[in-house]
């Protein structure tokens, strides 16, 4: 069963009860020991497992349930922070196991057989916040369920899956999709209670986080409680560096992101249930974990990529009961000017359809050889893991990764599989922020965006502090740090190329031709800028020398010949300019279409490439193998770079600007752009 219905409209209340109803009354029934051809009872009574994305949310959770305090009825929490005491409750006496897919994925599964009881009497499982769980993500933790429901069916269970999510659209597709279960009841009518909510767009005179600084500012000093939804850590740190200078008690404003250690996220999550705290920016790592809806106001700066994304965070506003206000802050790019010029998108449009790849064979592939390691692996195994089962086994034997017997495949290596495999990143790793001068762990980047973040000269930013990188260890993953306060930051230069590795699809789109495959990506970053922190002007370029970095994945791309474009006005001089404003456009709107975040996908655009000999532009996934955002921008071209000729149009500026063409994430300085090449450009592809 899926449950898509909106935030505090007793979605726990929906699953709970028939948890608590199957875990209270006992045991699944008799069952057949073969054996010995009698009927016994399973060692376990009725068991359920609740999963959450976050470790704070599944004790939120835990918290709630307790208070329920139901006689003889023995709950757990178990993750990362669990004690061999609690782990040993958990498995051997716990109706209901509050956890998350990590812990699933590294202790439970692996260690099978001590958690054989709990596995054999699972009736239950619930998948919360299910939106979450989309692009490289989304992919792993479907394996994980894979491997689960495999090892239930060894153990004789077949547990009902339950999802819930606030911000979803397609809930039946999504849980069948995630789980590999069907068919699938979706609940979707929702008759709560609403409180009053008043929902702004606001579209700002001046830098958009300053403003929403200025805004929070004026909430505060009303007495109001605020979130600001910020962009990126990097922002997060400056509006609440910004909003300290601007209150009368500093002390009551926090940052909050990932990269903090635990005990930095605990206390600050304290501080706004105590109401210690009265205004937090955030990522959107506080779009969820605990039950903070006693917000008065929401401010999210810059459309934050879907609408789904969007009313998790206004979901914060209001919960109590009392009237609340939502504020979202338009930042100066495409679709945040899309969404202001056609605020009926948010409505009329509804929650995109969650995107997710879970046949992505970098992803599936390590999967496999940990399924493989928990139970020999066989072409059988193709009802949990799809049709690519055997080819990818294969692959993997071929590597040395495993080997294959009459009884199927098994896993070669002493070290445990699982230990290769990390869930929430492309990179097993992360690389560690240090003080230089005491040795302390100030914070963690993941090795994906360290070359980014991290490198030499950066400015690092933590709870409002600013830490310049002095020495990036990239062998040894560490980053050396002194505290400083330098009036800018920093901005990364990268440069890159893509090569065709392989078409999977490919049609004509108007006078030029679309195609869909696997790329070859080559990125590298070759200096930073230093931006003025008030004012974001540019201060200096300083060059640098990292390695070259190399990432294969999924891309939509397409083609147009130059002469055509030449016969139609845009000379050859403006083609390459064209192109990549056209490139920025659609990546910029693609979340439209295939609901992803803004860093979630990227793009190249070149005026004759060696593979296609034509001008030609890619939209990729930003993670090893294609998370399915690049598939969706190829299912819907015709509407996507409709959408984007539009915007082009729409926007009054004469050559271009930050709400059409100019991308701040431009690695090229946005160099060269070419508006009206752009328009013409499109206008081939869709008229």
């Amino acid at each position: 069963m899926a449950i898509g219905t909106g935030t505090a409209s007793g979605k726990s209340l929906a699953y709970l009860l028939p948890i608590i109803a199957a875990t209270s009354e006992g045991r699944l029934g008799w069952e057949v020991e073969a054996s010995r051809n009698r009927l016994t009872l399973p060692a376990r009574e009725h068991t359920a497992l609740y999963l959450a994305p976050t470790k704070a949310l599944a004790h939120d959770q835990l918290r709630v349930t307790t208070d329920l305090d139901l006689p003889g009825w023995k709950i757990s929490a178990l993750d990362g922070d669990s004690d061999p005491a609690e782990r040993r409750f958990a498995r051997e006496f716990a109706h209901l196991i509050f956890s998350n897919p990590d812990m699933l994925h590294r202790s439970v599964l692996p260690n099978h057989q001590r958690w054989a009881p709990l596995l054999s009497s699972l009736r239950f499982v619930v998948i919360d916040e299910a939106h979450r769980y989309r692009g490289l993500f989304g992919a792993h933790v479907s394996a994980v369920l894979r491997r689960l429901r495999r090892l239930c069916r060894h153990y004789g269970s077949d547990p009902v899956f339950l999802a819930a999510s606030a911000t979803i659209a397609e809930p039946a597709s999504l849980l069948a999709t995630l789980a590999g279960v069907g068919p699938v009841v979706a609940v979707t009518e929702d008759a709560s209670a609403r409180p009053e909510l008043d929902f702004v767009l606001w579209q700002p005179s001046a830098e958009p986080h300053r403003e929403a600084a200025d805004l929070a500012a004026r909430l505060f000093e009303a007495e109001q409680q605020a979130l600001v939804f910020t962009s990126s850590r990097v922002q997060a740190e400056l509006v609440a560096d910004r909003l300290r200078r601007l209150v009368a008690e500093p002390n009551r404003v926090a940052a909050y992101r990932a990269g903090y250690l635990a005990d930095d996220r605990r206390e600050i999550e304290h501080g706004l249930n105590t109401g210690r705290l009265r205004t937090v920016a955030c990522t959107n790592a506080l779009e969820l974990g605990v039950d903070i809806g006693g917000m008065d106001a929401v401010i999210t700066v810059g459309f934050p990529g879907s609408a789904a994304a969007l009313w998790q965070q206004v979901g914060r506003a209001g919960r109590s009961g009392r009237p609340a206000l939502a504020v979202l802050v338009a930042r100066p790019d495409p679709l945040d000017a899309y969404v202001c010029d056609h605020p009926d998108f948010l409505l009329a449009e509804g929650i995109g359809a969650t995107v997710l790849h879970p046949d992505n064979p970098v992803v599936l592939a390590p999967h496999l050889a940990a399924a493989a390691q928990e139970l020999p692996l066989t072409p059988a195994d193709s009802v949990w893991f799809g049709d690519s089962v055997t080819s990818l086994a294969d692959r993997l034997t071929a590597q040395g990764l495993l080997r294959r017997r009459a009884a199927g495949w098994f896993w070669t290596r002493p070290q445990r599989a699982v230990d290769s495999i990390d869930l929430r990143s492309s990179g097993s790793t992360s690389v560690g922020v240090v003080e230089e001068r005491t040795g302390r762990v100030v914070g963690h980047v993941d090795v994906a965006a360290a070359d980014r973040t991290v490198h030499d000269g950066a400015v690092y930013l933590h709870q409002g502090e600013q830490w310049l990188i002095g020495d990036y260890d990239r062998a040894a993953q560490v980053a050396l740090a002194r505290k400083v306060r330098t009036g800018y930051y920093t901005q990364p230069q990268t440069v890159g190329d893509a090569r065709i590795v392989r078409r999977d699809s490919e049609r004509p789109l108007g006078v030029g031709r679309l195609a869909l495959g696997m790329v070859e990506l080559t990125s590298q970053v070759t200096g930073y800028l230093r931006r003025d922190e008030v004012t974001g002007d540019v201060w200096d370029s300083t060059p640098l020398e990292l390695p070259t970095r190399h990432l294969v994945t999924q891309s939509v791309w397409w083609t147009l010949d130059r002469a055509a474009l030449a016969a139609r006005g845009v000379p050859e001089a403006d083609l390459a300019g064209a192109a990549h404003a056209a490139e920025h456009t659609a990546i910029g709107l693609l979340p439209m279409f295939a609901p992803c975040d803004r860093g979630d996908i990227g793009g190249r655009s070149t005026v004759l490439h060696p593979d296609t000999g034509e001008l030609t532009v890619f939209v990729h996934d930003g993670f090893p193998g294609g998370a399915g955002f690049a598939a969706k921008g190829y299912q819907f071209a015709e509407r996507w770079l409709a959408t984007t000729l539009d915007r082009l149009a729409e926007c009054p500026c004469e050559s271009g600007c930050p709400r059409c063409i100019v991308s701040p994430k431009c690695g090229n300085g946005n160099n060269p752009l070419h508006k009206a090449g752009a328009l013409a450009l499109l206008t081939q592809l869709v008229g």
